[in-house]
């Protein structure tokens, strides 16, 4: 691959020698901490400030102060919290990631910020010929484009299913799906509250998904698998036969993080995947949320599932979007294109994280990210069967996706306890509906005593919560 160094011996040694300082000013940050109370009513004037700007208060009083180190972010008002939830999925390798920190300063050193697609950077090239390499490994996909955001990346893959398909406009997603916030992602995703006052286009289609939160759940019990399977793939073609000529693509999440974290098995999707190449209709995995997460690169890969795949989309954990396809469905000139590809600091920072997983044992059986999931859940069962018995279910997910029903599943003692979680020092999220769920999206980086002191604050947030009903 082509390498310009465009940094001299002197930069490099500067570089070097602010991300040390950077690194020795987070030392300090080892556990959680309470607020300083000096801090307390300019943090609260500067929340109500935020929440005028937005229209809407944050969902937590979180304002970082730009300091952190591994799962430990720091606030505004001088407390640190133990985050579980990294952003929705952002920070992969925590905060002051060392690696990110020295690509972020390189990047930011060159002569532009914003990349486009029209002027290329050797971050870009640097990026989406890695990405390309990975991706190629496992599967027909041939090609990659990259864009600012997952939302961006899954309208780059609409527009190119579509125009394979012409003219074919609907597309056939899974009941609880979610693809992003513009208007034809919010018409994919499965949930009126994101849609509000917003025109129903009828183009998308629904097929039901399974009811398991685990690979474990659905293995446990083949005959509802056999039956849900069934189910899916008997509507499957029920549309696409009730639609002739006007299906564009078969688009789904391999993990549903709207639905709750439910996963099938390889036996589920097979059926499915075939019938979509028997019939010619474009099969689109989002792996949005799920790209370096499982214990592989693509989830596609850990279900081995990759011959299937026609289009496939990416952010989140990769700093940028991107959109990969197939030489069958290479676009024609000027459908994808935009003024900015990504920032040229998100560029490095996602060529730096998918070197540090290929190159430090993350990925695979017995890496970081399978110990991980292996620690947390074994660690959550445990609880689940000990002091917590009867206050969480249903513990399940993929490599660092992970989550369980809490209390009786309901919206308000879930939210109450992700509350209480925030003001006992760890930071996570909800997903699902019917019953909501306690989500986290672990960063690559977690210690076995990091799992330890996130599990002990669960413990204690489960046992107030419980009281307070």
């Amino acid at each position: 691959m082509l390498n310009v160094k465009n940094l001299s011996k002197k930069s490099n040694q500067l570089i070097e020698e602010l991300v040390a300082t950077k690194l020795e000013e987070n030392n300090d940050i080892q556990n959680i901490k309470s607020a300083e109370e000096g801090k307390a009513v300019s943090y609260k004037k500067a929340l109500e400030e935020l929440g005028n700007v937005r229209g809407r208060p944050l969902f937590y009083p979180y304002l970082s102060a730009g300091k952190g180190k591994g799962p430990f972010v720091e606030l505004m008002d001088g407390s640190v919290k133990l985050d579980l939830i990294n952003a929705i999925g952002v920070y992969l390798l925590g905060h002051n990631s060392p690696i990110l920190l020295k690509a972020g300063v390189e990047a930011g050193l060159e002569d532009a910020i914003m990349q486009g697609n029209l002027q290329i950077s050797q971050g870009y090239y640097k990026l989406a010929s890695k990405l390309k390499s990975i991706a190629s490994k496992n599967s027909r996909l041939e090609h990659v484009w990259i864009s600012p955001s997952g939302a961006m990346a899954n309208e780059n893959a609409l527009k190119i299913c579509r125009q394979k398909k012409s003219p074919a406009k609907k597309i056939i997603a899974l009941t609880a799906a979610f693809a992003g916030r513009t208007t034809f992602m919010a018409e994919i995703t499965d949930n009126p509250a994101y849609k509000q006052g917003l025109p129903a286009y009828d183009e998308v289609l629904r097929v039901p998904f399974v009811s398991s939160y685990s690979l474990a759940q659905c293995e446990a019990n083949p005959k509802l698998l056999k039956q849900e399977a069934d189910k899916a793939l008997a509507e499957l073609k029920k549309q696409v036969n009730d639609n002739p000529g006007d299906i564009a693509a078969f688009m789904f999440e391999l993990i549903q993080g709207e639905g709750g974290f439910k996963i099938a098995t390889r036996d589920f999707w097979v059926p499915l995947l075939e019938f979509c190449q028997e019939k010619q209709i474009p099969v689109w995995v989002d792996e949005v949320q799920t790209f370096l997460r499982t214990g592989e690169f693509f989830a596609f890969e850990k279900l081995q599932l990759g011959k299937y795949i026609d289009v496939c989309t990416v952010a989140k954990a990769v700093q940028v979007g991107a959109t990969f396809y197939t030489k069958a469905m290479n676009p024609k000139p000027g459908l994808i294109a935009g003024t900015f590809a990504s920032s040229s600091v998100a560029l490095s920072a996602g060529y730096a994280t998918l070197n540090y997983l290929e190159k430090e044992n993350c990925l695979g059986k017995g890496g970081a990210i399978d110990r991980i999931n292996t620690e947390m859940t074994d660690a959550l069962t445990a609880l689940s069967k000990g002091s917590c018995k009867g206050l969480i279910s249903d513990i399940g997910g993929m490599g660092l996706m992970i989550a369980l029903t809490p209390l009786d599943g309901s919206k308000e003692k879930t939210l109450a306890l992700l509350k209480t979680l925030y003001k006992n020092g760890l930071v996570a999220f909800s997903c699902g509906h019917g019953p909501y769920r306690l989500r986290f999206l672990c960063p690559a980086i977690l210690t076995t005593e990091h799992i330890q002191l996130a599990v002990s604050i669960l413990e204690k947030s489960l046992t107030e919560v419980s009281n307070s009903f």
